[in-house]
C-alpha cells in the first residue's frame, strides 16, 4: 500500500518539463461511418451531406403524404357523421315512438362529426408543417419580411 500513489486532487498539475508537446491537428474531407451491418465505409463528406438531405426530403415527403391521407379520413368521417345525424333527425320525425332515442343518436353523431372535423383540421396543419420541413430539407429558404 505504501507503494501506491494516492491522488487527493481532481486536477493534477504537472511540471512544465513533463508536459508533452501537442501535435498539429489536421482535418480531411473524408468521412467514415458504418452501415447497418457493422461494415465500415469511407464516404466523401459532401456526398454524404447531399445523400442525407435527399433522405430528409424523402422522409418529409412521405410524412406529408401520410398526413394528407389522415386528413382525408377525417373529412370522410365528418361527412359520414353529418349524414348519419341528418338520417337520425329524419328518423326522429318519422318514428315518433322512438323519437327520444333518435334525438340522442343525432346529437352523438353531430358530436362525432365535430370531432372528425377537428381531426381533419389538425392533420391539415400537420401536413402544412411537413411540407415546410420538406422545403427546408430541399434547400428552399423562406424569407419572412413581415
Amino acid at each position: 500500500m505504501a507503494e501506491e500513489k494516492h491522488h487527493h486532487h481532481l486536477f493534477h498539475h504537472h511540471k512544465e518539463e513533463e508536459q508533452k508537446p501537442v501535435e498539429e491537428v489536421t482535418y480531411s474531407e473524408t468521412a467514415y461511418g458504418t452501415d447497418g451491418s457493422g461494415q465500415y465505409y469511407q464516404a466523401d463528406s459532401v456526398g454524404y451531406a447531399e445523400q442525407n438531405r435527399t433522405d430528409d426530403y424523402e422522409k418529409y415527403e412521405k410524412e406529408k403524404k401520410h398526413h394528407k391521407h389522415k386528413e382525408h379520413l377525417g373529412e370522410m368521417g365528418a361527412a359520414a357523421a353529418g349524414a348519419f345525424a341528418l338520417y337520425e333527425k329524419h328518423e326522429a320525425k318519422k318514428d315518433p315512438e322512438h323519437k327520444h332515442r333518435h334525438k340522442i343518436e343525432e346529437e352523438v353523431a353531430a358530436a362525432v362529426g365535430v370531432g372528425a372535423g377537428g381531426y381533419a383540421f389538425h392533420e391539415h396543419h400537420e401536413k402544412k408543417e411537413a411540407r415546410k420541413e420538406a422545403e427546408e430539407a430541399e434547400g428552399k429558404k423562406h424569407h419572412h419580411l413581415f
